[in-house]
């Protein structure tokens, strides 16, 4: 039998231990819950980077698509002049040929038009926007064209570049080097190099 003291005491430890359980598993559940939250935030961020990269690589695509259109369709503008230009210049042109691609050994060399005559041709870079190191490598690709072209070694090689628009100061560098500087502007083209300029033989 019981006495009042040890009843009074049993029943706030009972207590205790019942809230005590309700304590951890309300607990519990929250835990359940953040869980839960997580999973759901992992998915959502995972959804996300695979939603950026395909949003990524369509806008790469995109870029490529445009670059390469612009490119063909800054050629195209080149193309169209270059013989009167080159004529100007007291090159006779007989032939031209754009997009030009050799392989050996791994190795690739591409230049974007080749204009003829019997005993001269001029290879020609076709940049949207020049730059100083486009003058640079344009420079270093020329001294090694024959090698590639071995049709072309009893010939006299010139290098013109041609552009929509250039960094400051850079048409003035390339003409420096000795290139023809051809500027696109609307539906045509001019050779803005003074007229009194001697292109450089590079091969």
């Amino acid at each position: 039998m019981t006495t009042p003291h040890e009843e009074r005491g049993e029943e706030p430890t009972l207590e205790r231990l019942r809230a005590l359980t309700r304590d951890i598993e309300a607990i519990t559940e929250g835990f359940r819950e953040i869980r839960k939250s997580q999973r759901r935030t992992d998915e959502y961020m995972q959804e996300t980077a695979r939603q950026m990269r395909e949003t990524d690589r369509r806008l790469q695509k995109a870029e490529d698509l445009f670059t390469t259109q612009w490119g063909k369709l800054m050629q195209s503008l080149v193309r169209g002049d270059l013989v009167r230009l080159l004529d100007s210049r007291g090159i006779g042109v007989r032939s031209l040929a754009h997009q030009t691609l050799a392989r050996r050994g791994g190795e690739s060399y591409e230049v974007d038009i080749v204009a003829v005559n019997g005993e001269e041709i001029v290879v020609v870079e076709v940049k949207t926007t020049l730059r100083p190191e486009d003058v640079r490598r344009f420079r270093s690709k020329l001294g090694r064209f024959k090698e590639w072209w071995s049709e072309y070694r009893d010939r006299t090689v010139y290098g013109a570049m041609a552009f929509l628009q250039a960094a400051d100061g850079v048409a003035l560098h390339a003409e420096r080097q000795g290139f023809f500087v051809i500027r696109a502007t609307g539906d045509s083209a001019s050779i803005v190099n003074v007229e009194d300029f001697e292109p450089r033989v590079f091969a």
